[in-house]
């Protein structure tokens, strides 16, 4: 393992003096110093148990930083003395000659990084990162060939039940629009449409096809926030920390229908691995929206059938674009919104109380004579859904979209 620290000592600055730590006056003068000292023993000979101690202390006091109040209110200066923990504590992991657990946790500590601080020396937590997930490769690439008969988990396939969409509520569908007809039709008079062809072209539903096998393959040991529960306004759903392979395996190979749901769902993913940004593409018709590309909000959402996204609404345009399995839809115009029940919550105040597909029409009479549209999402389509629109969705199998929020 001495190739792995000469590929790590090869992107950390040459010498210390190079090494950058400024920060503000509100980062205590004793962290700093932490720092400062963890910086010295990244250069130096200082055992390894000592390195790892300092690098837990910093960690550990700016996690109770992080924690100690609304996310929005955490001082960003904080969240960078959390990552440069996370960066001495993956380098005192691989320092010396590390275990296969050692590797799996010094990619956990990057991804922790990743997803709770902020970016350092030019996003040097993502390098790290990509340089360790090679060794965690090629280390499992020879475990597998050292056995005889390596173990192939089959997941159970089940075809999925498609509702029947009526014609005269069928969302309509359009192929490959131009921007004028597009912006024209739709997206003024704010009216959803399904777009088929328009994302043909990418990667994911092309030579790098994504299955389960797709997704072990370039971030099988990468942790993630993973969704328990079938849906957000469910009393026991919760938030969890997993990796992908840890996701797949409970969540989706041993999927037991009695047991909760995991969905991982969240706008990070494609900043945290890159090897899936590169599969997918910004559909051209955000070009006709106000802000720039870097304000495009792109979520993954990735589960198995029978996950439910409860009647909602977003404060921006949407492009749902579905690359595995099918989802089935329903939208409703924001005009009818006193019709579906919002919470009364600030937190769900954009959420219905409605249980879609089985209303409860003593408690809410009115629901049922709000008008709504339709559709089965497949593979390779792009549902337009206008800003503010209330919509439902629900996995009919295995799937994975990726979403656009744009203005």
């Amino acid at each position: 393992m001495a190739a792995l620290w000469s590929k790590i000592s090869a992107v950390l600055p040459p010498d210390e003096d190079q090494f950058p730590l400024q920060f503000s006056d509100k980062v205590e003068s004793s962290i700093v110093e932490m720092l400062k000292r963890s910086r010295r023993q990244l250069y130096g000979d200082t055992p390894s148990t000592s390195r790892m101690l300092n690098a837990q202390i910093i960690l550990d006091f700016s996690w109770e930083k992080l924690n100690m109040g609304t996310w929005r209110d955490v001082d960003k200066e904080w969240r960078r003395v959390y990552s440069y923990g996370c960066l001495f504590k993956a380098a005192a992991l691989c320092r010396e000659d590390p275990s296969p657990e050692e590797l799996l946790q010094a990619v956990r500590t990057c991804d922790m990084g990743l997803l709770m601080g902020a970016a350092i020396m030019d996003d040097i937590l993502q390098v790290f990162v990509h340089i360790l997930q090679g060794e965690v490769r090629t280390s499992a690439k020879e475990d597998e060939e050292k056995r005889d008969h390596p173990e192939v988990k089959r997941i159970k396939i089940e075809l999925p039940h498609v509702p029947v969409i009526k014609e005269e509520l069928a969302v309509p569908r359009i192929r490959c629009p131009s921007l004028e007809s597009f912006n024209k039709n739709y997206l003024l008079p704010l009216k959803p449409v399904i777009l088929e062809g328009v994302i043909a072209h990418w990667p994911a539903l092309n030579h790098r096809p994504w299955s389960i096998e797709y997704l072990r393959s370039v971030a099988g040991c990468r942790t993630v926030p993973v969704e328990v529960g079938s849906r957000y306004t469910d009393e026991e759903w919760s938030q969890s920390l997993l990796t992908v392979d840890e996701f797949i395996d409970r969540y989706i190979i041993n999927k037991d229908e009695e047991k909760s749901v995991g969905y991982l769902a969240q706008h990070q993913l494609f900043d945290q691995i890159p090897e899936l940004k590169a599969d997918i593409r910004l559909p051209d018709y955000c070009c006709l929206g106000e802000g720039e590309e870097e304000d495009i909000t792109v979520n993954a959402w990735f589960g198995p059938r029978g996950t439910v996204s409860p009647l909602h609404q977003d404060p921006q345009q949407n492009f749902l674009a579905q690359v595995v399995g099918s989802k089935y839809i329903r939208l409703y115009s924001p005009e009818d919104t006193d019709k579906l029940y919002p919470h009364q919550s600030q937190l769900l105040h954009n959420t219905s109380q409605v249980e879609v597909e089985n209303p409860d029409t003593e408690q809410f009479p009115e629901f049922a004579k709000a008008p709504y549209q339709e559709c089965v999402l497949q593979p390779g389509e792009v549902l337009f859904i206008p800003v503010k629109h209330w919509h439902y969705v629900r996995s009919l199998e295995l799937s994975f979209s990726v979403s656009f929020w744009w203005s």
